[in-house]
């Protein structure tokens, strides 16, 4: 999973899942996410069953992680 993007799921109650989904895969989950239902998301850690009718929001990583005290 060369283009796996960090994914933050929340749930109604507080709960965050953290995981790296594939391009596809990520886009294919903003789609079920309208659907409802139990979904399962392929990881790079396996798969992950998710009821999508508790999700209260999705955090897409916006650029590269960077680690240290400098920006460059």
């Amino acid at each position: 999973m060369a283009d796996a993007q960090r994914v933050e799921i929340g749930f109604e109650g507080g709960q965050v899942i953290s995981a790296r989904l594939a391009d596809d895969d990520l886009k294919d989950l903003r789609k079920q996410l309208e659907k409802g239902g139990w979904h399962d998301l392929h990881t790079e850690d396996g798969v992950i069953a998710v009821y999508l009718g508790k999700v209260a929001f999705l955090r897409i990583e916006s650029g590269p992680h960077r680690v240290g005290f400098g920006s460059g």
